[in-house]
């Protein structure tokens, strides 16, 4: 059976985040689009060969020859539309960060449950075997007791008038758009939710956190640090360090090792292990896993439930730095 897409919007991340995936599925087809700019969708559904271009996203959702959603809008449509999605019988893939707040984040959860529809925040890198060595070796014990861990993330976010990262309205800043991954990170490689001690933020425009640097403490009384920054000229880091009483692991680009330089190595008695991994995308991955969850096969980890507890720490962050959660500003 063939799984049908409906697209909101025409984002940047779609073409590598679906468009290129299901190229390589014969099982999917993207069959519908709409975007605020029906010009702009026309362009998109030409050059992507999507078939139907709708007038609105409730023609999308409602669609009858759509079997999922792909939401990709700005943070402030997630909820909004991923609930009407669900309603409509749709399954969503919604990208992240999943909600504005942990209270957005619950709404579309509990629709979800009551829907009895598959609804995932797509951390794509999550399903990616690098993600998920890197998890192994954690949980392996090879590290004796993990004494610390840090990861942070940083990229290149230009602040011009028309990059909604540095738009509060639209859920903007540095730890929703980057820091929501090493937040991420850290929490599936301890399987715990950790408590938010302190944070610092860097901020502009009043609401918008460039920069922010956060202090957890993980079950275990295991700390911990992330941080995150907009950087337009630092470039692309992300990262993962853990630190135990018998080694240390070291994680390079987590992120997407598709496509820069990545490395897991591992520091024991030993001596020291390096490890690279396939080049197939983190998309393709969570395009299957995607899949099998709707044919039941096995449900996702990073699932609306997963969601909430992302969005209730990101809260928490924000309160320790002296800022408000989004949409409650």
């Amino acid at each position: 059976m063939t799984l049908r897409f409906g697209i909101l919007g025409a984002a940047a991340i779609t073409p590598r985040a679906l468009l290129k995936p299901v190229a390589e599925f014969p099982d999917v087809e993207i069959v519908s689009m709409a975007a605020r700019d029906r010009d702009r969708a026309e362009t998109f559904a030409a050059r992507a060969g999507i078939p139907t271009v709708h007038d609105t996203y409730d023609e999308v959702v409602t669609d009858p020859d759509v079997d999922a959603i792909y939401n990709p809008l700005a943070i402030s449509g997630h909820r909004e539309w991923t609930i009407k999605a669900l309603n409509a019988g749709k399954h969503v893939l919604c990208e992240k960060p999943f909600a504005m707040n942990e209270a957005e984040a619950r709404e579309m959860a509990d629709c979800a449950r009551e829907t009895g529809l598959v609804c995932a925040e797509a951390f794509h890198y999550y399903y990616h075997p690098h993600s998920m060595r890197m998890r192994e070796i954690v949980r392996s014990g090879i590290l004796g007791t993990i004494c610390y861990a840090d990861a942070h993330f940083q990229n290149t976010v230009v602040d011009v008038p028309s990059q909604i990262r540095y738009r509060i309205e639209l859920g903007g800043g540095a730890t929703m758009d980057l820091g929501c991954y090493p937040l991420h990170f850290l929490r599936h490689v301890f399987e715990a939710e950790p408590e938010v001690v302190s944070a610092k933020a860097a901020t502009v425009h009043e609401h918008i956190d460039l920069e922010l640097k956060a202090e957890l403490l993980f079950p275990g009384n295991i700390p911990a640090k992330i941080w995150s920054r907009m950087n337009a000229a630092g470039g692309f880091s992300a990262e993962v360090n853990v630190y135990g009483d018998r080694g240390r692991l070291k994680v390079v680009n987590p992120m997407v090792p598709h496509r820069e330089v990545h490395r897991i190595e591992l520091v024991t008695s030993w001596g020291t292990r390096r490890e690279t991994l396939t080049r197939t995308p983190t998309f393709n991955y969570q395009l299957r896993a995607f899949m099998d969850a709707i044919a039941g096969v096995r449900p996702m980890p990073t699932d609306a439930e997963d969601g909430v507890i992302s969005m209730r720490v990101i809260d928490n962050v924000y309160r320790a730095a002296g800022m408000k959660p989004r949409g409650e500003i």
